[in-house]
């Protein structure tokens, strides 16, 4: 392999690959060749792409890999749009395994800590950082489900790409450094006939019950004002041995937006949690 250096520490380049899976076959990047497993789950309708900063600063020292949910990025999608959020986790629970993760630290942001939380159900791992629980109530899920994923208007002009300009400019704030923007964008236009599919699983589960089942530690690891930051109290409650850390100033998209504090404070659970002969 090719090093290279990323401030002063040498880091291996990120690597791609696919797992076979019932559902065809799920992709995925990975960084680092030694030390505990972490496996990154990413938020509805995006890719692991967000990850790409922060997989090069855990593969220091860990084996990280972040995750195409099914009908994303570039993983095969389900059958149809009927499929629930434990479906999406067994099936990444099984890519997973099959590339040979053992006992991982799983994460996820949004909607990809209700599939972290899936696929622990169904891998043994050693821990969960979660980045907004979406913890919601009936009524906000009910609002959800109505109103977060109206159709993309695609036609002959364009129009789903303003369309899409204007959903992130909204959703994740008008500061959006361009760079964001046009992953966040892409990412969306890449699967814009069906990007609602996840989106409308995460909405229809509620995580309270599998969080509390949870039985190895959990890090809540949030943005400071994140939209789902008001969650983190319930989260707290619910879990067994649960422990909050909040990124400061930032309103949401702590991985993408603070790859280094993000990666610092993952990759100290990361070690905490795992046994002595990954921990290396």
């Amino acid at each position: 392999m090719v090093w290279r250096e990323h401030g002063d520490t040498a880091t291996l380049p990120t690597r791609g690959g696919y797992a076979d899976t019932d559902w065809g076959q799920v992709h995925y990047r990975v960084n680092g060749d030694s030390g505990p497993w972490i496996g990154l789950f990413h938020e509805s309708p995006l890719s692991s792409r967000v990850y790409e900063d922060l997989l090069p600063l855990l593969g220091r020292h860990a084996r990280a890999v972040a995750f195409d949910t099914p009908g994303y990025g570039a993983s095969d999608p389900p059958p149809g749009p009927g499929f629930e959020i434990p479906d999406y986790g067994r099936v990444l629970a099984q890519a997973a395994a099959g590339i040979g993760m053992e006992r991982p630290v799983l994460g996820g942001v949004h909607s990809g800590s209700s599939l972290a939380l899936a696929a622990a159900a169904r891998l043994p791992v050693s821990g969960l950082v979660l980045s907004g629980v979406p913890l919601f109530d009936a009524d906000e899920r009910a609002a959800f489900l109505a109103n977060w994923t109206p159709e993309a208007p695609v036609d002959g002009a364009g129009s789903q790409f303003g369309w899409a300009v204007e959903r992130y400019l909204r959703t994740w704030g008008p500061d959006l450094p361009p760079a964001m923007l046009h992953l966040a964008v892409v990412e969306l236009m890449r699967v814009a006939s069906r990007y609602e599919w996840g989106y409308q699983a995460a909405f229809r589960y509620d995580p309270s019950a599998a969080l509390a089942a949870v039985d190895v530690p959990v890090l809540l690891l949030d943005a400071e004002s994140d939209i789902l930051a008001p969650k983190d109290p319930i989260a707290m409650e619910l879990a067994r041995d649960a422990r909050l850390v909040v990124l400061p100033g930032l309103p949401g998209q702590p991985h993408l937006r603070a790859p280094d504090d993000y990666a610092a404070a993952l990759l100290a659970f990361a070690r905490e949690t795992a046994g002595p002969e990954t921990s290396s």
